[in-house]
C-alpha cells in the first residue's frame, strides 16, 4: 500500500467531509477510521479510485458516529448528501483546509497546532518541539482546540498570518526533522503566492527556496550533518537560489517588511557568499536586529549571538549569549562553538557533549558528539 498516496489524499477527504456538514473533530475521526479500513482492505483489493473510496468510507463512518449522537434526527438528514459513486473531484483541497483549520474561534497558536496535527501529519511531540513547550502541554492545547471547533461550521476561514505560520513549521519539520514535508510546504506556499498578492507570502516562499537550495549539501554520504561553513557550495541549487532572491527583492521593494522577508534576507546573504569566509556577517547582524524587533523571539536572539560572534568576535557573541535563557534549545551548542573560537577547548568540549544529550535528532546528536570527541582528543595530545 502506497502510504505517500494516502497522505496526499487525506486533506482532500477531510475537506469534503467538512464541506458536507461534519464538524471538524468528527470528520477527523471518520477519516482516521477510513484510513485504518484502507490499510486492511487495499493490499488485497486496491480500489480504482482511492480518493473516492476514502470519501465514501469516511462519510459512512461519520454517519455511523452521528447516528450515535444525541442529535440523531438532525444528523441523519445528511445522508441525502452522500457522495455519488464514481471518481471524486481531483481538486487539491489541502491549502483550503489549512485556512479552514485557522478558524477565527481559535487563537493563532491553537490553530497552528491543530492544523499541524490534523493536516500536516506531525506528531504531538514534533509540534511541541517546534513550540518549545512540553509534549503534555501541547497535547492539552490540541485537545482544547478540537473541543473549541467541535460543532462549528467552517464557513469563516482564518487569516493569512496563521496559515503562513503553519506552512513554515511544516517546512521546518520536513527540512530538519523526521518526516519529509519540505517539498509539500513549498508546493502549497507557491499556490498561496499565486492566489494572494502579499509580501509576507512571497517572503516565506523565498525563505523556503533559499533553504531548500542547500539541502543536498547538508549531509554527508554517511548521513552525517555538514555545518553551513563546511558545505560544498558547488552542490547548492543556483537556479533555486536565484529564484528565491528574485522573489525576495520584489517583496522588499514594497516596503512592508515582515519576519519572513527578514529571515529570507539572512538566508540570501548566506547563499550569495562565494565562500563561508566571505559571508557579510555585519549585514546579517542588522537583519537579526530587525527580526528581534519584529518577533522578540528568543531563538532569533540566539542566532543573533552567533552572528555577533562572527562579525565582532567570539567574546562579543558570548556577551550577547549571556543575556539569554540557557534552557533554550541549542543554547549549549552555540556556547560550545563560541568558546571554541575564543580558545577554550575544555569548556567547549563539555558544552558540545551537553548539547549532544539534548539534540532533537540523531544526525545533530552525532555531529555534536564528534565535535566533543575532536576537542578532547586534541587536549590529550
Amino acid at each position: 500500500m502506497d502510504e505517500a498516496l494516502v497522505r496526499s489524499l487525506t486533506p482532500g477527504v477531510l475537506t469534503i467531509l467538512v464541506r458536507r456538514g461534519a464538524d471538524f473533530a468528527a470528520a477527523e475521526d471518520a477519516v482516521q477510521d477510513a484510513l485504518i479500513e484502507a490499510f486492511r482492505v487495499w493490499p488485497a483489493a486496491p480500489p480504482r479510485d482511492p480518493k473516492g473510496w476514502l470519501v465514501t468510507v469516511a462519510w459512512r463512518k461519520f454517519l455511523d458516529q452521528a447516528r450515535a449522537d444525541s442529535a440523531r434526527r438532525r444528523r441523519e438528514d445528511l445522508t441525502e448528501d452522500e457522495p455519488p459513486p464514481g471518481p471524486a473531484p481531483g481538486v487539491d483541497d489541502t491549502l483550503q483546509l489549512y485556512f479552514l483549520c485557522a478558524h477565527p474561534s481559535l487563537t493563532p497558536s491553537s490553530a497552528v497546532a491543530l492544523t499541524l496535527r490534523a493536516v500536516g501529519g506531525l506528531t504531538t511531540r514534533q509540534i511541541a518541539r517546534a513550540y518549545l513547550v512540553p509534549e503534555a502541554t501541547m497535547a492539552q492545547r490540541i485537545s482544547r482546540a478540537k473541543r473549541t471547533v467541535s460543532g462549528v461550521r467552517f464557513d469563516r476561514p482564518g487569516d493569512v498570518a496563521t496559515v503562513l505560520r503553519v506552512l513554515y513549521l511544516v517546512f521546518n519539520e520536513g527540512y530538519c526533522g523526521d518526516v519529509d514535508l519540505a517539498a509539500e510546504a513549498i508546493r502549497l506556499t507557491r499556490q498561496l503566492a499565486a492566489a494572494i498578492d502579499h509580501p509576507e507570502v512571497a517572503g516565506l516562499l523565498a525563505l523556503m527556496l533559499l533553504h531548500h537550495a542547500r539541502r543536498a549539501s547538508r549531509t554527508g554520504p554517511d548521513g552525517s550533518l555538514v555545518p553551513l561553513a563546511e558545505q560544498d557550495r558547488g552542490r547548492w541549487d543556483t537556479r533555486m537560489i536565484a529564484e528565491g532572491i528574485g522573489i525576495l527583492q520584489a517583496a522588499l521593494a514594497r516596503d512592508r517588511l515582515g519576519e519572513f522577508q527578514a529571515q529570507a534576507a539572512v538566508a540570501a546573504l548566506h547563499a550569495d557568499a562565494p565562500t563561508a569566509g566571505e559571508t557579510d556577517w555585519v549585514q546579517i547582524v542588522e537583519w537579526y536586529d530587525e527580526l528581534a524587533r519584529l518577533t522578540d523571539s528568543p531563538v532569533v536572539r540566539l542566532n543573533r549571538a552567533v552572528a555577533i560572534g562572527e562579525a565582532d568576535g567570539p567574546r562579543a557573541g558570548l556577551a550577547a549569549l549571556a543575556a539569554l535563557d540557557d534552557a533554550l534549545p541549542r543554547y549549549a551548542a552555540v556556547a560550545a562553538y563560541l568558546h571554541e573560537r575564543d580558545g577554550d577547548p575544555e569548556t567547549a568540549a563539555r558544552l558540545y557533549a551537553e548539547a549532544a544529550r539534548k539534540a532533537p535528532n540523531l544526525a545533530e546528536r552525532d555531529h555534536l558528539t564528534r565535535q566533543a570527541a575532536r576537542l578532547n582528543a586534541g587536549r590529550r595530545r
